[in-house]
């Protein structure tokens, strides 16, 4: 058994399902608890970044809560990343309000610098929302996008994503 990591204030552990990059949709399956192929985007867009999610924790959409994490080099399904959040990205589909943490790695000296929104370039900023915008259309599935929301709200994004999952493994009820 592999030892835990050691996490700072404010850090947490990503899991990657989908390395910067990709057209494959891989997902965590709980039931297998492991990473499955889920689906190909059907476009030709890529993902902007490597995408996954934050352990014990249980988004608005009824999912755990996703991360994307700005990354030098691509990583891999499952890989597990010591990360601190920048920023949350905010939109809507079919399964209600899906937030996004935007983070970067502790330990990429190309990343770690960076501590807020506003120091990721605004090219970068776009080309995310951009790709969540439209990597639904030839699905046919509606996407509408918030926008992109400060540290401070992906830091309170997180302990109520934490809360929720807390709550639901003591079977009581969603406190949004």
């Amino acid at each position: 058994m592999m030892p835990a990591m050691q996490v700072p204030e404010d850090a947490f552990v990503a899991v990657i399902e989908i390395p910067k990059g990709s057209r494959n949709k891989y997902e965590w399956d709980h039931e297998l608890n492991a990473i499955k192929l889920d689906r190909f985007l059907f476009s030709s867009m890529v993902y902007p970044t490597d995408y996954g999610f934050v352990p014990d924790t249980l988004g608005r959409d009824g999912d755990p809560l996703d991360v994307m994490v700005c990354v030098s080099e691509p990583t891999f399904p499952g890989c597990r990343i010591l990360v601190k959040p920048i920023a949350l990205f905010r939109m809507e589909d079919d399964q209600g309000i899906d937030d996004k943490v935007l983070a970067v790695p502790l330990e990429d000296p190309g990343w770690n610098s960076l501590e807020r929104l506003d120091d990721l370039s605004k090219q970068l900023q776009d080309e995310i929302a951009h790709f969540f915008s439209v990597y639904k259309d030839l699905e046919q599935k509606q996407v509408r996008v918030d926008g992109w929301y400060s540290r401070e709200e992906a830091l309170e994004e997180i302990q109520r994503s934490l809360e929720r999952e807390r709550r639901r493994k003591l079977g009581l009820s969603r406190a949004d």
